[in-house]
């Protein structure tokens, strides 16, 4: 039930990634919703598919904790209650950011040596991806959880772009050491100290460059940072194809054009990547844009099939084990 265009487009990439991935689905939303949307697909009855009656749902307005707390019956809870029961192998959510980061927090709990999760956004960097964290899981931050969010980031990188040695850039106003606020200058310091593969401060033009494969920073900046990108990408298309069609000439030249324009949008189109993965809970838990189309949420589905068939989250803290056990790292 959640995100700009729910449930339709959300049942539409659940059922999409089914059919692709043969797997089972658990939707949870009111149940009359639900079954209407399904009645739109004539082979939805040949899925593993159930409902969960979720009557309330949480409000992208609404503040998380009062409304998890009033609404107990809300969809995002009752999904994640479902995987915590072992009923569903992972959480897809495209829903209140904040009510999901909580509800999955609560439900699964935190990997042993974690404080804070972190959500970690799929960029384009250089000529290969790269992972931007926190995009939102966090507002405020200390420099130890900065720490955990790379080490986190770092197995991410591991396990999912097969970077053997990820390169770890803390997002900062400049490249020196002493720049950048309390938060950042300490956490500097750690990750100096750290066994990681620290590269030192990545300004915010440099973050597409492909210097770093992991860059941190706190969920606040990180959320801006991404928005103010994917902004960026819809005014430069804009604008081309304004500047494109102002003449004959521009006009022949954009139809032939058309083809790099889709490969350039689909470089830096989210709904390329599903979502970001919640690291640092007990289970796997992805979260959607919030205008997530059917194609983003059919990625999302299938990226957290990928993870849970690998066994994500157990590979996830044992590196992160290890590598507090190397740091010693605490909050």
């Amino acid at each position: 039930m959640g995100g700009d265009h729910a449930p339709r487009s959300i049942i539409d990439g659940a059922l999409a990634a089914a059919r692709h991935l043969h797997i089972g689905l658990v939707l949870t939303g009111p149940r009359d919703v639900v079954e209407a949307e399904l009645s739109r697909h004539p082979d939805a009855r040949e899925f593993d598919i159930r409902i969960i009656d979720a009557p309330e749902v949480v409000g992208m307005e609404e503040s998380p904790t009062a409304a998890l707390r009033r609404k107990s019956r809300n969809s995002i809870r009752l999904a994640a209650e479902s995987v915590a029961r072992g009923e569903a192998a992972a959480l897809v959510s495209a829903g209140h950011t904040g009510a999901t980061v909580m509800a999955a927090h609560a439900s699964f709990g935190m990997l042993h040596g974690v404080d804070r999760p972190a959500l970690a956004a799929t960029i384009p960097s250089g000529d290969r991806l790269g992972i931007l964290l926190d995009v939102g899981a966090n507002v405020e931050c200390r420099a130890p959880h900065l720490l955990q969010f790379a080490v986190m980031g770092s197995v991410y990188a591991k396990l999912s772009l097969g970077v053997e040695r990820p390169r770890i850039g803390l997002l900062s106003t400049g490249e020196e050491e002493s720049k950048g606020n309390e938060l950042i200058r300490d956490a500097h310091r750690l990750l100096k100290s750290s066994p990681l593969n620290f590269i030192g401060n990545v300004e915010a033009r440099e973050v597409y460059k492909g210097n770093a494969d992991v860059i941190v920073c706190d969920g606040f900046t990180g959320n801006i940072a991404l928005k103010a990108s994917e902004g960026l990408v819809d005014t430069v298309e804009r604008l081309l194809g304004e500047e494109l069609s102002r003449t004959f000439s521009g006009m022949v030249g954009s139809l032939l054009s058309r083809r790099a324009f889709r490969r350039f949008r689909r470089r830096l189109d989210y709904s390329e990547y599903g979502g970001a993965p919640l690291l640092g809970v007990g289970a796997v838990s992805i979260v959607g844009h919030g205008r997530s189309s059917a194609k983003a949420i059919r990625n999302a589905v299938a990226m957290a099939y990928r993870f849970s068939a690998a066994g994500f989250i157990q590979r996830v803290e044992a590196e992160i084990a290890a590598a507090s056990a190397a740091s010693s790292i605490k909050a």
